[in-house]
C-alpha cells in the first residue's frame, strides 16, 4: 500500500513537470530498505486480489426468508399497529392474510412490504394457519427435518402478536378525518369566502397533530392514550398586511380502541379563540361586541373501514364551562372518506375524497357540510407520512371560533400534511 501511494504521488508530480515542459527525468526509485518490505506487501495484496477475483464477483447477499419474515412482522407491528396477522415467506414471496390486505391499510402496506429487501412480491395468504411463534421473536419454529417434497425449507413464519405496552408508537389506531375543518393537522389552504362581510380572499393555516403516548393490548384490540393540540388561524390576504383574523387554540386527550377494521375515540379537549389585532384595529369594528368564546368538550366518534376503499364515522359531542354560558352544548357529526386502491407516478399518488357533516344545537341543527378532494402524496418505505393535495368547499356556520354565528361559504385549495 504504501508503495503503491508514493508511485502514484511520483507519477503525478512527472505528468504535471511533463505538461510544463520539463524533460528532466524523474527518478521513481525507493531507499533500498524500504524496497522489500513494501514489495512484501504489494505482493500479498495482488495475491489476495487474485483469490478474489477466482471465487467470481463480490455481490451482496440476498436476504433469505427469515430475515423477510422477521423485517415483515416489524412493519406490522410498528408502521401499521395491527396484531394477530399472520405473514409467511417463501422463496422472496410475502403472504399476507386477505382480511389485513383488505383493510384501510391494505394498500400501504404492501407497499410498504414491496420495499424490503429480498421481497419479489406480496399475495394473499391462503390455506392453514401457521404454526404460532416460538422463543425466537418475530419468528416460527421450523420443526426438525421438515421440508417440502422437493427438498426446500418451508416458507418462513412471522406472526404478530401483542407487543405489551408500546410507548411513543409512530402510528395512531384513529385514523384521522380528511374532510373535518377542525382536526389537528399541519395545513395550509387559500379559501375564496363568498358573502362574508370581512374577508373575501382568506388564508387558512394549521398547525397541530396527534400524538401516540401509550399503547397496549386489549379484547383482542388495541388501546392507546395520546394528545393533540392545534392552532387554527385565518388571515385576510386582501388586506395590506396580511391582517390575522382569528386564532382557535385547541388541545386534547384522546382515548383512542382498534379492532380490525372498526375503532373509536373519546377525547376531552378545551378550545379558545381570539381576535386579531389587525382584524381590531380596523375602522367601523365594535369592539365592544367581542366575544371571549372559550370552552371543553366532550366527543365520542366511531369509524368504521369498508374494504380496501371506504371508511363512514359518526359521533356527538357536549360543550362544558362554556364562555358564554348560553352556547348551546350538543352537536353531531358523520363522515364518508375515499381512498383509492389504484395508485399512479410508482405509487406515490393516491386519489382521495371526503365528505364530513355536522349538526349543531347551536345553529338550529342546520347543516355544516365540508367536502374535499384530490391525490395523496405517500411515502413507499415504511413511512405513515402522507400529504395531500385537495380541492374545498364548506357551507355551514363559520368555523372561526370568534365567528360562530356567522354562516360562511367557500371554495378553495390546500396542502394538509398528515404525521401519523
Amino acid at each position: 500500500m504504501c508503495f503503491s501511494a508514493a508511485a502514484g504521488r511520483s507519477t503525478n508530480r512527472a505528468s504535471r513537470a511533463s505538461k510544463a515542459g520539463d524533460e528532466k527525468p524523474v527518478n521513481l526509485s525507493l531507499p533500498r530498505r524500504l524496497c522489500r518490505p513494501r514489495l512484501l506487501a504489494a505482493s500479498c495484496l495482488t495475491a489476495a486480489l487474485a483469490l478474489a477475483g477466482l471465487s467470481g464477483p463480490v455481490s451482496a447477499q440476498t436476504p433469505d426468508d427469515a430475515f423477510i419474515a422477521g423485517y415483515a412482522a416489524a412493519v406490522l407491528q410498528r408502521e401499521f399497529g395491527l396484531t394477530a396477522s399472520r405473514v409467511t415467506v417463501s422463496r422472496g414471496v410475502v403472504q399476507v392474510d386477505a382480511d389485513t390486505l383488505a383493510s384501510s391499510v391494505g394498500p400501504r402496506l404492501r407497499t410498504a412490504l414491496l420495499e424490503i429487501p429480498g421481497v419479489i412480491s406480496v399475495q394473499v395468504r391462503e390455506g392453514a394457519t401457521p404454526p404460532s411463534a416460538a422463543a425466537t421473536p418475530g419468528l416460527a419454529p421450523v420443526p426438525p427435518g421438515a421440508i417440502r417434497p422437493d427438498g426446500t425449507p418451508p416458507p418462513a413464519t412471522a406472526v404478530t402478536q401483542g407487543q405489551g405496552g408500546q410507548v411513543l408508537p409512530r402510528s395512531n389506531l384513529f385514523e384521522p378525518l380528511m374532510a373535518d375543518p377542525r382536526w389537528p393537522r399541519f395545513s395550509a389552504a387559500y379559501r375564496y369566502y363568498t358573502d362574508d362581510p370581512d374577508v373575501e380572499h382568506a388564508g387558512s393555516v394549521s398547525f397541530g397533530e396527534t400524538f401516540s403516548l401509550y399503547r397496549n393490548s386489549l379484547l383482542g384490540g388495541r388501546w392507546e392514550v395520546g394528545i393533540q393540540a392545534a392552532v387554527f388561524s385565518v388571515f385576510d390576504l386582501g388586506s395590506e398586511s396580511l391582517d390575522l383574523i382569528n386564532a382557535d387554540y385547541w388541545v386534547g386527550i384522546p382515548l383512542s380502541y382498534r379492532i380490525g377494521d372498526f375503532s373509536i375515540l373519546g377525547r376531552v379537549y378545551h378550545q379558545s379563540s381570539h381576535l386579531g389585532d389587525e382584524f381590531l384595529l380596523r375602522d367601523g369594528i365594535d369592539r365592544s361586541r367581542r366575544i371571549n368564546l372559550s370552552y371543553e368538550a366532550g366527543e365520542a366518534l366511531a369509524s368504521y373501514d369498508i374494504g380496501e376503499e371506504f371508511r363512514v364515522y359518526g359521533g356527538f359531542s357536549y360543550l362544558f364551562d362554556r364562555d358564554p354560558s348560553d352556547l348551546k352544548p350538543w352537536g353531531t357529526q358523520a363522515g364518508l372518506e375515499y381512498e383509492s386502491s389504484d395508485t399512479f407516478a410508482s405509487g406515490q399518488l393516491r386519489p382521495i375524497a371526503a365528505a364530513d357533516v355536522k349538526f349543531r344545537e347551536e345553529s338550529g341543527w342546520d347543516m355544516d357540510l365540508s367536502i374535499r378532494a384530490g391525490v395523496q402524496l405517500e411515502s413507499t418505505f415504511l413511512n405513515p407520512r402522507r400529504i395531500r393535495l385537495l380541492a374545498e368547499y364548506y357551507n355551514g356556520s363559520n368555523p372561526n371560533g370568534q365567528f360562530y354565528s356567522r354562516k360562511l361559504e367557500y371554495v378553495g385549495f390546500g396542502v394538509n400534511v398528515q404525521l401519523d
